[in-house]
Formats: structure tokens, sequence, C-alpha cells
């Protein structure tokens, strides 16, 4: 009989530690993925605070007056306008070899 006592205290003890083991591993987890919901969450938000600026950055305005400034562009007028029309060579019959 006290061998039998003995193997169930040491089949309790050993579950027990592994039961422990199991809820430190599972509360390490849980952390780690309240971290990594977190670092996404603001991913996130910087992400769309990104966008914003991107779109507040390409104002048809904003891109006009930096042309003009920064790369010294100007608007087209039909003074600096060229035109170019399509002239086939001599004896091409249009029709590609």
């Amino acid at each position: 009989m006290t061998r039998l006592n003995l193997a169930l205290l040491l089949a309790l003890i050993l579950s027990s530690l592994y039961l422990v083991r199991v809820s430190y591993d599972a509360r390490r987890l849980y952390i780690a993925l309240d971290i990594a919901q977190n670092d996404a969450r603001k991913l996130d938000i910087e992400h769309e605070r990104l966008k914003s600026e991107k779109q507040s950055q390409a104002t048809p305005l904003r891109v006009e007056h930096v042309a003009r400034d920064k790369l010294a562009m100007r608007t087209a007028t039909p003074a600096v306008t060229e035109y170019v029309t399509y002239a086939p060579a001599p004896g091409a019959s249009g029709v590609a070899p």
C-alpha cells in the first residue's frame, strides 16, 4: 500500500509541476500576443497618419507650387508648345515587316 501511495504522490507532484509550467507558458504567450496587438495598433495609426499626410502633400496647388519654385517649371502656353506630326518615311507602306 505504501508503494501505491508513493507512486500516486509522485504522479501528483509531477502533474502539479507540469500544470505550473503550462500556466506560466500560457501567461507568457498571452503577454507576447498583447504586445504584438499593441504594436499592430500603433502601426495602423502611423499608417493612417502617413496616408493623410501623403494626401495633403499631393494636392494640386502644392504640386504646382513645388514644380514652379523648386523645379523651375512653368505652365505650357501655345507660344512654347511644339506639335509633332507623324510623317511616314518615303517608300514605306505603313505595314511593319
